[in-house]
């Protein structure tokens, strides 16, 4: 039998095998991350007819007579360290992988076993897992240090349970810092009223709870550029001014000891007496609709001896009477006026600079507001002396450095905030409780909780895994592949993949890597091997029917 026939068997074998892995290559044009193989021929045995003999000193050498007997796939080798193009897609849980010096694989769980794979088309799961879409198979990294939140603890890869309960919030915090910023010019019309200039801002306790702290600034000197701030209220989200209750718990619990401290300073003004009131010539007494009255600094009324009251406000025609420390009615007659102290800290202004010189006690610029001694959880029978533990506020430093005093035609612009400005972020401005609003992922594949209070928390990290011959990888479909003896193993840990200055790319993924301009060639020159071996066994049959012909 001649041997061009099998000869041409082998090669009709060896092309359509090559036709198999050109028509893969060209199925999964479109499939994320797949990487295109190729193949490469190789001759079969030879069968030798003669042996090579040397040469003598009268003949010469006979080279050895061998005839090969055809072809057959020597290897098919993928290019696994080829990377496909980037394809956006705008899902934050879309990752590509950039490789610079070595190939990176992500890790992930199939239920039994780690593999490996470049698609990095993830999603969450059911279980708050980080999971790959197609197959639903567990994306492996590394947790966050349970001591230090802020460190990753790169130790054996485990499942990115990203989603978990203990993410879903993220924890209040309480306000410890706050500023007063903006212009305050002394012709402003509300600094002649008797509230003064009234600012606010909010702020949270321990538990997340938001309150709204009030206050009055008032012109004490337009000649000297000297204003007063003082705390009027501070309310709960019920409207309750739990500042009302802390005065009214003790008579030692003046307001000079929640705002300012020692750096309260009294701001006195006279009002005079509303139509109806008159006075008795004692202080703190007043006659009104001819019943006498005396005022009750706990409750800021004037109390009958029938238990009858009127308020502060009724009598003085004030807009708000909480940061009155002291009231006494003087004169008679139509000399009769109340003398009303308020409990206010001082606010200097440079009179030809217009910046602020100090804020309470000289050489400072910030005032500390006690909240902390407001509760709501402080102690029921010593308010000054609860525990630390039991006080849900915190203390709070307020700021004045950025107010100025200037002419700004009549209108202030002072607003409270707070927080102090620190960069691009607001420093000590306090966070009521966050629920998770999204999740990111950094170049180094690091995950980001994003939360609705401002929150950004560190949840975990994507491992990469790296071999010493990434092309021996065995693809075990579903974009995956598993290690063999000739691709190194995986250490169980990973790498980080910034190491070598690789990174994870999100809102990406990786194409194939198919060349179609290539597979076509291929496909070309593939399908006239095929032909041309075809050929081989025709012709050969044709010289086998010659040679039964010639018994004829």
């Amino acid at each position: 039998m001649m041997r061009s026939l099998f000869s041409g068997v082998a090669g009709l074998k060896t092309h359509q095998t090559k036709m198999d892995v050109i028509g893969n290559n060209i199925s999964n044009v479109n499939t994320v991350a797949f990487k295109s193989s190729s193949t490469t021929f190789s001759d079969i045995m030879y069968q030798t007819t003669s042996q090579a003999s040397g040469a003598t000193e009268t003949r010469g050498g006979v080279n050895a007579k061998q005839i090969g007997l055809g072809v057959t796939n020597g290897a098919t080798k993928i290019s696994i360290t080829s990377s496909g193009a980037a394809q956006s897609t705008g899902d934050a849980l879309d990752i590509r992988l950039s490789d610079t010096n070595t190939t990176n694989f992500f890790v992930v769980n199939n239920g039994t076993e780690n593999v490996f794979t470049r698609a990095g088309s993830f999603y969450i799961d059911g279980n708050g897992n980080l999971a790959m879409t197609t197959t639903g198979y567990l994306v492996m990294g590394w947790q966050v240090d349970a001591q230090n939140p802020s460190v990753i603890n790169k130790n054996t890869v485990t499942p990115l349970r990203v989603m978990q309960p203990a993410n879903l919030t993220s924890p209040p915090e309480a306000t410890t810092e706050a500023s007063f910023s903006g212009v305050l010019d002394k012709y402003d019309s509300q600094f002649s009223s008797s509230s003064g200039y009234a600012r606010s801002f909010t702020i949270y306790d321990n538990l997340g709870y938001s309150y709204t702290a009030k206050f009055a600034i008032k012109l004490e000197d337009p000649t000297t550029c000297k204003y007063t701030i003082n705390l009027t209220g501070v309310y709960d989200t019920n409207n309750k001014n739990i500042l009302t209750d802390y005065l009214n718990a003790s008579d030692d619990n003046t307001l000079d000891k929640i705002f300012g401290g020692d750096s309260t300073v009294p701001f006195t003004k006279e009002y005079p007496l509303s139509t109806g009131v008159e006075s008795t010539g004692n202080a703190n007494t007043i006659r009104y609709n001819g019943v006498d009255y005396t005022y009750n600094p706990k409750t800021k009324t004037f109390d009958a001896a029938d238990g009858t009251n009127v308020s502060l406000a009724q009598v003085c025609g004030l807009d708000d009477d909480s940061a009155v420390t002291d009231v006494q009615c003087t004169g008679s007659g139509a000399d009769a006026k109340f003398v009303i102290t308020f409990a206010a800290s001082t606010l200097q202004f440079h009179t030809k600079e217009g910046h602020l010189i100090y804020a309470g006690n000289e050489g400072e610029k910030t005032i500390t507001l006690h909240t902390s001694l407001l509760g709501p959880n402080r102690s029921i029978t010593n308010p000054l002396e609860g525990d630390d533990i039991n006080r849900a506020l915190s203390d709070i430093q307020i700021d004045f450095s950025q107010l100025m005093a200037y002419d700004n035609g009549g209108t202030s612009t002072a607003v409270g905030n707070r927080g102090v400005p620190d960069g691009t972020v607001m420093r000590g401005e306090g966070k009521k409780l966050g629920t998770m609003t999204g999740l990111s992922v950094s170049n180094d594949g690091r995950i980001f909780g994003s939360y609705s209070n401002g929150n950004t928390v560190l949840l975990g990290q994507i491992a990469a895994a790296q071999f010493a011959n990434a092309s021996g990888l065995e693809e075990i479909g579903n974009n995956c592949y598993k290690t063999t003896l000739n691709s190194g193993e995986f250490d169980g840990i990973g790498v980080d993949i910034s190491a070598d200055g690789s990174s994870m790319n999100t809102g990406q993924l990786e194409m194939a890597n198919v060349d179609l301009s290539a597979e076509f060639t291929d496909m070309i020159t593939t399908q006239r091997g095929f032909q041309a071996n075809s050929r081989i066994i025709t012709v050969s049959d044709t010289m086998l029917e010659e040679l039964i012909n010639l018994k004829r």
